[in-house]
């Protein structure tokens, strides 16, 4: 079961906003690679919160601009939503590295230091949906697709 910020373990009700909102993301990442559910939640706070002691003012900042949200709350278009499994991953230049996007997504569903990086976390989601990486250079402009398989 996919959880949100309206709705997520009871677990992770007394952690600060941040840290559950993030760890609420992590689980649902868990949850899409097939990890149980008893495994995913107790992983996902340990890492929530050192991603909580690592990261800077700005980037818990920036990570909490959406507010409530998490990419499974109320906008199926946020990256999550069943309409979104067909389409393929697009691995394109972020502010922050190099990012995965399902194509139609609103948001990133994840941020890589390096492109190689990039390319093989859009290689195991385009493969868990069966579908194809459509690689960019940082102008935006295809690189490349590749086939992946289901």
């Amino acid at each position: 079961m996919p959880w949100s910020m309206k709705d997520y373990p009871a677990s992770l009700k007394n952690l600060e906003k941040p840290v559950r909102k993030k760890a609420i993301d992590i689980a649902n990442a868990m949850m899409d690679e097939d990890y149980e559910e008893g495994r995913a939640i107790p992983i996902a706070t340990s890492k929530a919160k050192e991603w909580a002691e690592n990261a800077s003012t700005d980037e818990i900042d920036d990570f909490l601009t959406h507010d409530d949200e998490t990419e499974r709350d109320a906008d199926p278009s946020s990256g999550s939503g069943p309409e979104l499994m067909n389409k393929a991953e697009h691995v394109i230049k972020h502010k922050k590295g190099w990012a995965v996007k399902a194509e139609g997504a609103k948001r990133v569903s994840d941020i890589k230091d390096t492109k190689k990086e990039a390319i093989e976390r859009a290689k195991e989601i385009a493969a868990h949906k069966g579908t194809e990486v459509i690689v960019h250079l940082a102008d935006g402009s295809v690189q490349r697709k590749i086939k992946t398989g289901s």
